[in-house]
């Protein structure tokens, strides 16, 4: 049953540690390009998704979180509009 589990916390977390790269912009991830780390997660499982959290994954702030370029956001939500009245 434990070893049922352990390999179950394997998959799950290189899972997420892939899914997690492959989301992560090109201009955030550090050390390797996004898909040298794709592939060390993929070859090496575990020890790779391990690497991935550690070395190549953003710290945690991102920098400040900009709005999309050409999402329509109504006046009395924008907040710019709203400092100008």
């Amino acid at each position: 049953m434990l070893r049922a589990l352990f390999t179950i916390f394997i998959i799950g977390f290189t899972l997420y540690s892939f899914f997690d790269c492959a989301r992560t912009d090109q201009d955030q991830v550090r050390k390797l390009p996004k898909w040298g780390w794709l592939l060390i997660i993929l070859l090496f499982e575990f020890m790779g998704a391990l690497a991935w959290q550690f070395i190549g994954k953003p710290k945690g702030n991102r920098g400040p979180r900009t709005r999309r370029p050409g999402k329509i956001i109504p006046p009395d939500d924008d907040p710019d509009f709203l400092r100008k009245i």
